[in-house]
């Protein structure tokens, strides 16, 4: 099939996110299944790809959709209303796209050639060896937290770029086959239960030189222009920011869904050894309300305002300037960080039922835990590159910025 002929307009933003709020009955029916067998259901999986959305950093020449920044934030939150997990999957089957079309065209003709809805997991994280031999490298390594392995049929993965003489030249990220990756049971978690996040291994994996891209290059900007999408507004931006960004939309999701389940049971449930029997009518309720909603707010503000900007330097072929990219990845933390104040509010203004197995909320909280613990998200790492950037100095904490 010829890629060009897949071409489609892609949808609005509002048509995908009507699709995923359309599948919410069906990914809350699973979402306690998912949480007890370690593993989204099969059949949500197959929803969320026969839906589109996992299309959003797939190149328009195979059918994708080249989505922006925005847009995922608004569909993937869509998506974790319903369950943390399934919001967790559809985010990470994007970003493995996004990071498959920065690969040569031949690389991405592999994977997206038959099937726009091929869906890649990685790790970017080059905990791994390699060695240059004819053709390519031979590939022997580990790589842990490997969201969407269950379901993928390929993965990105981390792995330092060697030379003739076996010195590492550069760092790297290797496209191969899930079949070819062996796969252990390590996702043993509280939180994010079902994202099926296990330890991939190769041993002495072949992988041909075009399925080689640079990560170095991805993140000076290089990519684009590499990898056949130099005028897509989508590959033109920054790298290190979108893949950071990307990971607060679960989040907002968990955060909206636990906002509107506190909400609803207040007009029904007491407060215990008071004189209400409703808690929406007790003040200490409603204030611990307002700060959580707040912070929500805050926390969607924050997300979109670095969305923005990501997406307008894309559209205007231009790189993020050094204060945008540190600022974007500050707001980057400081939504995971309101997102799990508001949820530690809403846990202490809902009661100790929601801590039964049976309540929703608890799932939340543990889901949101554990994503806003994600390195890529991490308050503290980016608080401390903004801080640089403000105080006139450069920037040296992370290259993922």
């Amino acid at each position: 099939m010829i890629a060009e002929t897949l071409t489609v307009e892609p949808p609005a933003c509002a048509d995908l996110v009507g699709r995923a709020v359309g599948l919410h009955e069906l990914i809350r029916g699973g979402a306690s299944r998912s949480d007890a067998e370690r593993r989204v259901p099969d059949e949500v999986v197959a929803a969320l790809t026969g839906a589109g959305l996992c299309r959003l950093g797939t190149p328009r020449r195979y059918g994708g959709y080249e989505a922006p920044l925005g847009t995922w934030l608004e569909v993937c939150s869509a998506v974790a209303e319903a369950d943390g997990s399934a919001g967790w999957l559809s985010t990470l089957f994007n970003a493995g796209a996004y990071i498959v079309a920065l690969f040569p065209e031949q690389a991405q003709r592999e994977v997206f050639g038959s099937d726009p809805d091929t869906l890649v997991c990685g790790v970017i994280a080059p905990t791994s060896r390699s060695r240059r031999t004819d053709g390519g490298w031979r590939v022997t390594g580990r790589w842990y937290y490997a969201s969407g392995s269950l379901h993928a049929r390929w993965a990105v993965l981390g792995t330092p770029v060697t030379d003739a003489a076996g010195e590492s030249v550069d760092q790297g990220v290797v496209l191969v086959p899930r079949d070819q990756l062996a796969l252990e049971d390590t996702w043993f978690t509280t939180g994010m239960r079902g994202s099926g996040s296990n330890c991939l291994i190769a041993q002495d994996v072949f992988v041909p030189a075009h399925r080689m891209a640079s990560v170095s290059r991805a993140l000076e900007g290089a990519a684009a222009d590499a990898s056949g999408h130099g005028d897509s507004a989508l590959y033109r931006s920054n790298v290190g920011s979108v893949l950071c960004l990307v990971l607060t939309a679960p989040l907002l999701g968990l955060g909206r869904a636990a906002l509107g389940l506190v909400r609803e049971q207040a007009a029904t449930k007491s407060v215990p050894y008071s004189r209400y029997t409703r808690q929406a009518d007790s003040t200490a309720f409603q204030l611990q309300l307002a700060e959580a909603a707040l912070r929500i707010d805050t926390a969607h503000l924050h997300a979109r305002r670095a969305a923005e900007d990501v997406d307008r330097a894309g559209a205007e072929g231009r790189p993020l300037a050094p204060f945008l990219r540190a600022r974007v990845r500050a707001d980057t933390g400081y939504a995971a960080e309101n997102t799990t104040r508001a949820l530690d509010l809403l846990m202490s203004a809902h009661g100790a039922a929601g801590f039964a197995e049976s309540s929703a909320l608890q799932r939340i909280w543990r889901d949101a835990g554990l994503a806003a613990r994600h390195g890529s998200v991490s308050g503290a790492v980016g608080y401390e590159a903004f801080g640089q950037v403000l105080a006139g100095l450069e920037q040296n904490v992370t290259p993922m910025i």
